[in-house]
């Protein structure tokens, strides 16, 4: 959510942004919230002028009794009585009119940064680097599930006897690989600075409208019925909703936090859940990086995070590339952001296994939060986001990628420490 002085100072600012992300139909959003913070600051501004009066009057009218002017303190509180009134109507329009900017200001999309491209979908993402080198093996590299049920290590059928598709049961050495790649993520984290947490999976409701658009809210969460709480698509919701209502000592930051969760997906919307596969499904579990820092820091750290998960990825020989998400494909609340993409040998492409992500003070002013600075001026910290790992989707990319001649998987020397000292599954 941008900040409303910017509307009021440059709206024609928040106009081409508008345009940059082929948004043009929220382009009356503009002009109807400069109308409706017209007359809210109005009705603030009367309000303050009735109470001033009302003060005074109530004072007078003491005067007016104790010198016997009866008639006039009758006046003087009618005068006072209609003031009341017309305050108690404004005191309303004000929540009126607050809640309506606050409808439109939610959609309004946040200023991206001017380095992003501008385009109309993620069809006009830009590739950034490549890091490895892309390699066909001389042998098929078949199917992923083919591959994890060759090794006896997934059952697609009990889970959809249990609980529908996108979802399923691993098992054997492929669900050790899972929770192996989860522990040396989260001890990879540790090792470059960042403090483990396992956060709550279920989160209040004003904390959702906090981290995420409401579009994004539909598609993605599952709600608990009865009770105001929601399943979390990321651990990114309930990390940076630790923050709601706090003002933090700008000494403090940065706050550099990596944490595990399982996550749940709706996955409603144009590509649908698969049937068989684990590379859109509705359970998942994921080590995320997030950071609260200073504005001026917020670029360094984005460069930092996915630079991160890049060193990662690499780590098990696994080639990856970014993908500069263009002004059409990013979230409202996104200012930057880029997709770190795992090369698939059987595809012979790469495809998206994490996305890094700079939300300016788009969080913190929607959530709250708030930093104490050194010269005592409270000012809206900056939040990011960065998946470290996905293992369904990280899987795929290693399974593919370590696949031998024989069917058998080459384990990289950092995993086989959580894999019980093991080089190879069979």
């Amino acid at each position: 959510m941008i900040d409303i002085n910017l509307i009021r100072t440059n709206p024609d600012l928040v106009r081409e942004n508008i345009k940059k992300k082929f948004q043009d139909a929220k382009l009356p959003l503009v002009d109807e919230v400069i109308d409706l913070d017209k007359k809210n600051r109005e009705a603030i501004q009367r309000a303050d002028f009735l109470r001033s009066e009302r003060n005074r009057i109530s004072k007078l009218i003491g005067l007016l009794m104790a010198q016997g002017k009866k008639e006039e303190a009758e006046a003087a509180k009618q005068q006072v009585k209609d003031m009341q009134d017309e305050l108690a109507a404004l005191e309303v329009k004000e929540v009126e009119y607050k809640a309506e900017i606050l409808k439109r200001m939610q959609v309004i999309p946040q200023i991206i940064d001017d380095s992003v491209p501008i385009g109309k979908d993620d069809s006009q993402n830009v590739e950034n680097e490549r890091f490895g080198e892309p390699v066909v093996p001389a042998w098929e590299v078949p199917y992923h599930v083919d591959i994890m049920e060759r090794l006896n290590g997934i059952d697609l059928d009990a889970a959809r006897r249990t609980s529908g598709n996108g979802f399923y049961y691993l098992k054997g050495d492929i669900a050790r690989l899972h929770s192996a790649i989860l522990s040396y993520a989260r001890d990879f984290m540790i090792d470059h600075g960042f403090t483990y947490y396992v956060p709550p999976f279920m989160i209040h409701g004003d904390v959702v409208t906090g981290v995420m658009s409401f579009a994004e809210m539909e598609n993605m969460m599952y709600k608990i019925e009865g009770e105001d709480l929601y399943l979390i698509g990321t651990s990114e919701h309930s990390m940076i909703g630790k923050f709601i209502d706090q003002i933090l000592n700008e000494s403090e930051l940065p706050q550099t936090l990596t944490s595990y969760s399982p996550c749940f997906r709706k996955e409603v919307g144009a590509h649908g859940i698969e049937e068989r596969g684990v590379y859109r499904i509705h359970q998942f579990e994921k080590q995320e990086m997030v950071v609260v820092c200073k504005p001026e820091d917020s670029m360094k750290w984005y460069e930092r995070m996915w630079q991160l998960t890049v060193e990662f990825f690499r780590s098990m020989d696994i080639p990856v590339r970014t993908l500069e998400c263009c002004s059409g494909d990013l979230a409202d609340l996104k200012v930057k952001s880029c997709d770190v993409e795992a090369w698939s040998p059987r595809q012979q492409k790469y495809f998206e296994v994490g996305s890094c992500s700079n939300l300016g003070d788009a969080q913190a002013r929607r959530l709250k939060i708030r930093v104490n600075g050194a010269d005592g001026k409270k000012y809206l910290p900056h939040t990011l986001n960065n998946t470290v790992v996905a293992p369904p989707r990280m899987l795929i990319a290693f399974l593919e990628n370590n696949l031998q001649a024989d069917g058998s998987i080459r384990i990289p020397e950092p995993l086989r420490m959580y894999m019980g000292g093991k080089t190879e599954i069979r």
